[in-house]
């Protein structure tokens, strides 16, 4: 059968008759002319009151349930085809200068009639989606990114001081020989392999960004990337120190560094200075071989396969399904890619496979807890904040998917101009209700709190500063 929208009165028939109604499959299908968009409209009223008026409670019950079910099971279909749930009406386009959706795929709209009264239409089902608008509005946050950001960034850090560490760590290659792979033992080594790696994990990471800058819901993508990539690369800085792995390849030269004259044994905060000092050339390159980085013992596992699997989901997910030329081109860079790793001999097999297996399935976890948020059940909750707590932070406002909505260069330069311009009458109001506020003191009130002001501040100005350090001595 086709999609549920697009059904005949036909279809209808026969999916009454598949549930086990064919007692109203002609008086729904037949009589009233019900399609595929009329039978995800009906409810309970509908069914009881003229012209149906059906008098069986127990099987209105039934057949509502089936009609509730239909709705789930659709979901997903609907939502691509840029249907509302609730009403069935083509998502139109929303406003540039509101961070949400009129619309919204939360899970809370398919069970409205639930929640509420049984006699409840599809207008008051929209009210009712309405009168929560402002709690439900996908905001942007920033504050959030920012923070994810900073962990990303912090991260990052500890990831270049633990391969500055393993580095030093690493096996002697004349004692250690690299491990036997299926992989590496059958391909021969190619010397450009590793740069061709990195050079299409830039043009994941171009593609990326142009999506962030065009993406309506930016700043929920920025903290979710951060903090998943940062939950990631902590993970391979614990597997990296706890093991170290032999040189993978015979062509790689993996020595400790020698340390300078000037560090004695005995110079603990001297060698920690120098550590930070590699670990900042790390940091600085991102670990890329074409920015001039070359380290070793880092394996287990592989920062370049995290870092090209993370891209290409993220691209994937927040990119409509219908470009399908970009999914594809997306997942031959991720594929490509991980193929030269494993060429260059740079990194074990299993280094690889397990990189695309936590990167993917951390992926995944996340977002059908952030898309299923609202279904979840209070211990569903209590368990996510203790195992997932950076999720239950960033997420907690965010309770339904985000759709793949855009915005052009206009609306993005008028989404910053209004930004601007309501901060300036922000900060424009409360300056004007801190004079108000000045005003109505007594006159010897107010010089007394001026001059206690001028003299903690030594400044000699207009009424407004004045305005602010009494703000803050008060």
């Amino acid at each position: 059968m086709s999609t549920v929208i697009n059904w005949s009165p036909r279809e209808v028939f026969i999916w009454l008759e598949k549930k086990g109604h064919s007692k109203y499959a002609s008086l729904l299908s037949e009589d009233h002319c019900i399609d595929g968009r009329a039978l995800l409209l009906i409810n309970e009223s509908d069914l009881k009151s003229p012209p149906l008026s059906i008098n069986v409670l127990g099987d209105i019950k039934r057949l509502m349930l089936d009609i509730r079910q239909l709705k789930v099971e659709n979901r997903q279909t609907l939502l691509q085809l840029g249907f509302d749930p609730i009403s069935l009406l083509t998502k139109p386009m929303c406003s540039p200068h509101v961070y949400g959706t009129q619309f919204r795929p939360d899970p809370f709209n398919y069970y409205d009639d639930i929640h509420m009264n049984h006699g409840s239409d599809v207008t008051a089902a929209s009210s009712h989606s309405s009168e929560f608008e402002e709690d439900r509005r996908l905001k942007p946050e920033i504050w959030k990114a920012l923070i994810a950001m900073g962990y990303l960034f912090t991260v990052t850090w500890i990831t270049a001081f633990v391969m500055v560490i393993v580095h030093d760590r690493v096996p002697d290659m004349k004692k250690y020989p690299p491990l036997p792979d299926i992989f590496l033992d059958n391909v021969p080594y190619i010397p450009w392999a590793f740069h061709m790696c990195e050079l299409t994990g830039t043009v994941l990471c171009f593609v990326w960004l142009t999506v962030l800058v065009f993406h309506k819901h930016r700043f929920i993508l920025l903290r979710r990337f951060f903090a998943l990539s940062g939950t990631v690369f902590l993970l391979r800085c614990i597997t990296m120190i706890i093991t170290s792995l032999s040189v993978p390849g015979t062509h790689l030269e993996c020595t400790p560094r020698k340390k300078p004259s000037f560090l004695d044994d005995g110079n603990f905060l001297g060698e920690m200075v120098y550590k930070m000092q590699q670990a900042y050339v790390i940091w600085r390159g991102a670990g890329m071989s074409i920015q001039g980085v070359r380290t070793c013992g880092d394996y287990m596992f592989s920062g370049h396969t995290v870092a090209l699997t993370m891209l290409n989901f993220f691209i994937t997910e927040y990119t409509p399904r219908d470009i399908y030329l970009l999914h594809t081109f997306s997942w031959l860079l991720n594929m490509f890619g991980i193929f030269f790793i494993l060429s260059g001999h740079e990194h074990y097999s299993i280094d690889v496979f397990i990189a695309f297996y936590i990167t993917s399935r951390l992926f995944l976890y996340y977002h059908t807890l952030a898309n299923n948020q609202a279904l979840s059940n209070n211990v569903d909750s209590c368990r996510t904040r203790i195992w997932f707590p950076l999720f239950s932070f960033f997420e907690s406002s965010c309770c339904c998917m985000v759709p793949n909505e855009y915005e052009s260069l206009t609306e993005i330069a008028e989404n910053l101009a209004c930004s601007t311009y309501n901060n300036y009458l922000v900060i424009k109001s409360a300056i004007k209700t801190q004079i108000l506020l000045l005003r109505a003191l007594p006159s010897n009130q107010t010089a007394q709190i001026s001059s206690t002001s001028l003299a903690g501040t030594n400044v000699i100005g207009s009424r407004t500063p004045n305005v602010l350090n009494n703000k803050k001595d008060e």
